[in-house]
């Protein structure tokens, strides 16, 4: 009986060991959408996210965050596909803030087209970015893993996965340390993988997507033949609660999967579906990743999304599969429906619980008077100012090397008519007392062509009041303020200077004094009177200028920058946070008491703006520390502000 006991608890050991060996390094993420999905690395907005923003992420208890990346984009196109340096430029911070914050980063080949099948002649594709990526990054840690494409389809698996193995051969021809990630065709499905072959290479993490039951997790989706009209499909089924079928989707797939929801739209066949790569998992001992999965937010009952998130995240940790969800912000993300998105404000914490991440605290966001400066383009756009403009036809280019200042400048041509820059407030912003102190539009503007004309102007948020409608604040540009002759001008021109010019909202409305600025909702440099041509322009240092408007009792405020630790005191790790009140260098470096510097946790420029810095004990270059007190020291632009730290044993 004994020896029995002995057998029993050596295989049980084994098996322990070859559970343990088959497991991600991660455990749960996100997917960081739409920052690295554009036509061309001139076109990313680099500064959506930044260092803080990954910090937040991790703060939500994430270890993992995978990056979609439309690799074959950010080229010069065929036939040779060689990768842009400013791609380069930018991807290599998010992998240094990856590596300093010890999140795990997936750069994932996001390129394709979900109405258009994957052709064989990807390999090609695919054969030559591949390796300019692994010679790139070969040298860089083990945090950085590579996904050879994303959900691949009609294509068979066994044709892509032909593919695969070459695309793995190349990389592994210049670098044999990091981890790919590949997976099956049919979108990725989950329902593919068992005809995936035995590759012979150890160091893969196999993935799979899981968006079922599809009649609810993509309900109201509009790039999906039928869907954008279903709304209300319960999770799970609830014949009380069924929607009828849409008229738009009579007769069509979609009313035979509501008709049939009432099999599909269950807990046990959630299960059971996931079951299906738990086997694959276990069978092939291999780690296995769930890169996507969730619930589009517009049209699915909010507490139906809840409980799908749970029920999916739990089942995934009980069989050992990492994942990260589909989206951190976006349609399927972790904030709330018709916000601004705002991590101190926005969060869907009831989403958050289902996903047991780490809730932090919420507020009411409320717009307040901006006070001071800020800067709108200084060689990237501003903090929380998006990109919303339209090329129409033409070129918009945000970083062109013909810098007044610094690094970038944007270029501008070829626009047609109506169209041009924009750049987004987010949230909107109240300008009322920048306009009362005179604050002015401050820029830099450069042109090769006498007689250009562009108008610039800012448009109010439309709200619910009937009649209301986004009024425009504008001011033309010609040759009366700007000498067209290929130097750099520089222009001021007074927010009071700007005219009501009227609204088009459907149709054009005549001005009738309604532009509010208490709501400005953003800025535009439009082509208003007819088509740029051939003509070429230039703007650099964009920004709202003025002397901030502070009492004298105030100044000592502004002298710091309001910092704040959270938890403090603290066991393991903390985050500061402090606000700046101008684009700067900033050093933030912790002390102990008797004055030795243990950690610098910040040497570099941030612009104006909240900042969040996580410091960790021991890691990152911090000398280990021990129960005790500490000082934060933070300084910028000759302001310097401290800030006790007690950390507990």
């Amino acid at each position: 009986m004994k020896c029995l006991f002995k057998i029993v608890s050596i295989l049980v050991f084994v098996f322990s060991l070859s559970s343990l060996h088959a497991q991600t390094f991660f455990s749960k993420g996100v997917n960081l959408t739409n920052w690295f999905q554009t036509g061309s690395a001139r076109q990313i907005q680099f500064t959506k996210y930044t260092k803080q923003d990954l910090v937040r992420i991790k703060s939500l208890g994430c270890d993992v965050i995978r990056l979609p990346i439309n690799l074959h984009f950010m080229t010069n196109g065929s036939p040779d596909y060689v990768i842009d340096p400013l791609f380069f430029d930018f991807l290599d911070q998010v992998v240094d803030w990856a590596e300093e914050l010890q999140i795990h980063l997936l750069l994932d080949n996001h390129t394709f087209d979900p109405n258009a099948d994957t052709q064989p002649s990807i390999e090609s594709v695919l054969l030559k970015v591949w390796p300019q990526m692994a010679a790139h990054y070969k040298n860089r840690s083990n945090y950085v893993y590579y996904e050879i494409l994303n959900e691949p389809h009609g294509i068979t698996t066994a044709l892509w996965c032909q593919i695969q193995q070459k695309v793995i051969d190349a990389i592994r021809a210049i670098d044999t340390k990091h981890t790919i990630v590949v997976g099956a065709s049919g979108y990725n499905s989950y329902t593919e993988l068992n005809n995936m072959p035995v590759y012979t290479d150890t160091n893969l993490i196999y993935t799979f997507h899981f968006y079922d039951p599809f009649m609810f997790t993509h309900q109201g989706a509009t790039w999906t033949n039928y869907m954008q009209d279903v709304s209300g499909v319960p999770f799970p089924y609830d014949a009380t609660r069924m929607p009828a079928t849409p008229a738009s989707a009579k007769g069509t797939w979609v009313e035979s999967s509501l008709n049939n929801y009432k099999n599909e739209g269950t807990v046990a066949k959630v299960k059971q579906l996931l079951d299906v790569a738990v086997n694959f998992k276990t069978s092939r001992n291999v780690k296995l990743f769930c890169g996507e999965f969730g619930v589009y937010i517009p049209n699915s009952p909010h507490a139906d999304r809840v409980y799908w998130y749970d029920a999916v995240r739990k089942y995934l940790e009980e069989k050992g599969i990492s994942w990260t969800t589909w989206d951190y912000q976006g349609g399927f993300g972790l904030f709330k429906k018709g916000s601004n998105d705002l991590f101190d404000y926005d969060l869907d914490t009831e989403i958050l619980k289902s996903l047991n991440f780490t809730v932090p605290a919420q507020s009411v966001f409320v717009i307040t008077p901006e006070t001071k400066p800020f800067d709108i383009y200084t060689d990237y756009i501003g903090q929380s100012i998006f990109e919303s403009g339209n090329a129409g036809n033409g070129t918009i280019d945000y970083y062109s090397s013909a810098a007044q200042t610094g690094k970038y400048s944007i270029y501008w041509t070829g626009s047609n008519q109506y169209a041009g820059l924009g750049f987004d407030f987010k949230p909107d912003k109240d300008f009322s007392q920048l306009v009362t102190n005179n604050y002015e539009l401050d820029f830099w503007v450069k042109g090769d062509t006498p007689g250009t004309k562009f108008q610039i102007r800012f448009l109010d948020t439309k709200s619910t009041v009937v009649g209301d409608h986004p009024w425009r604040m504008s001011c033309d540009i010609d040759q009366t303020k700007v000498t067209f002759n290929g130097t750099w001008q520089h222009l001021k021109i007074p927010l009071k200077s700007f005219t009501e010019t009227g609204s088009w909202d459907g149709s054009w409305f005549n001005p009738e004094g309604k532009f509010d600025w208490k709501a400005v909702d953003r800025l535009e440099i439009i082509t208003e009177t007819g088509a740029l041509g051939t003509q070429k322009i230039w703007f650099d240092e964009i920004r709202i200028n003025g002397s901030p408007i502070t009492s004298a009792a105030e100044q000592l405020e502004i002298s710091g920058f309001n910092a704040k630790a959270y938890p403090n005191p603290f066991t393991s790790e903390t985050v500061v946070e402090y606000n700046l009140q101008q684009s700067g260098n900033v050093d933030l470096s912790i002390y102990d008491l008797t004055g030795r510097k243990i950690a610098t946790l910040f040497a570099d420029r941030q612009t104006q703006g909240k900042h969040q810095v996580q410091w960790v004990p021991g890691q990152n270059g911090s000398v280990k520390a021990i129960a005790g007190v500490y000082v934060c020291r933070i300084s910028c632009s000759g302001k310097t502000e401290v800030l006790k730290l007690v950390m507990k044993g």
